[in-house]
């Protein structure tokens, strides 16, 4: 049976949205404290005994979420609030799908794998509140 690695590492940002089509509270518009948690897999280590040194997850990946989502508001091209708030300079994060917390794991996962790792993320589970998170793996 072949060798398989796994390692993770929690990137804490916050951020706000909305979502459309909902008849919930969130539709309107709400930040949250989210955790991201990238899970990296690899069938080999490194000459250091590591498939990524959790210092390089962090640069690559917490670089990347922290020019990107961290206090921003993520929310669909098509949500009609998007024109005032660049209207008034507010930093957004345009989705082409409704900002959920599935869509936000996807997204991660998506960009993060976009990062120079020498291994790829196979998964990202987005805590969107203490009791709540969404899942995307590969």
């Amino acid at each position: 049976m072949p060798e398989l690695f796994r390692v993770t590492r929690e990137i804490e940002f916050c951020y706000g949205h909305r979502l459309l089509n909902y008849a919930g509270k969130c539709r309107y518009l709400h930040g949250h404290n989210g955790k991201a948690v990238i899970t990296i897999e690899g069938d080999s280590l490194d000459d250091r005994g590591m498939v990524v040194d959790f210092s390089d997850i962090k640069g690559a990946v917490s670089t990347w979420i922290d020019e990107n989502l961290d206090h921003r508001m993520l929310l669909c091209r098509e949500d009609p609030v998007v024109g005032y708030l660049q209207d008034q300079g507010e930093p957004l994060y345009l989705l082409d799908e409704n900002p959920t917390a599935e869509n936000i794991a996807k997204l991660i996962f998506t960009e993060s794998n976009k990062l120079a790792l020498p291994a790829p993320i196979v998964e990202v589970l987005l805590w969107e509140t203490p009791k709540c998170y969404a899942t995307y793996r590969a």
